[in-house]
């Protein structure tokens, strides 16, 4: 089943049962895939669709952090609630060490010494792992073993 179907299926199962985040959670990825899809003129496919609900995933991140430090937290609940659904779409992102590994490997295949080499590292690196990768994490192990 293609992610496209899960979120579709998903979401009458949603309304079906009456849960109201879940169902506006699920509502607002589909939404924005269909806005990307509008946006690039094309449909998406499982990776591109990943990516759009990698944002979302990080969106609510950023939003957890700032209404924990505005002390809301009912408003972190739901924020908390939301990420979870979305990253149940998401494969599992690989750990620290084996991105250090795998960055390691790149860079001596690249021959990259310094921040110059830092574009050529995070494109193979980035494509080598795939849409579960966090990019922040893949950049900052790059930039450290450049160093």
């Amino acid at each position: 089943m293609s992610l496209r179907e899960r979120l579709e299926t998903d979401m009458k199962d949603a309304l079906r049962k009456r849960e109201s985040i879940r169902l506006e959670t699920i509502r607002g990825a589909r939404g924005a895939v269909r806005n990307k899809e509008i946006e690039l003129g094309t449909s998406l496919d499982d990776g591109e669709i990943m990516r759009v609900i990698r944002g979302l995933a990080k969106q609510r991140a950023e939003a957890i952090e700032q209404y924990g430090n505005a002390g809301r937290e009912d408003l972190v609940e739901k924020e908390s609630a939301e990420k979870a659904i979305l990253e149940s779409y998401l494969p599992a992102a690989p750990d620290g060490a084996a991105i250090e590994r795998l960055v390691a490997q790149v860079i001596t295949e690249t021959g990259a010494t310094g921040p110059k080499g830092m574009g050529q590292v995070m494109k193979l690196a980035l494509e080598r792992l795939g849409p579960a990768a966090d990019g922040k994490q893949v950049s900052a192990i790059a930039r450290r073993l450049l160093k």
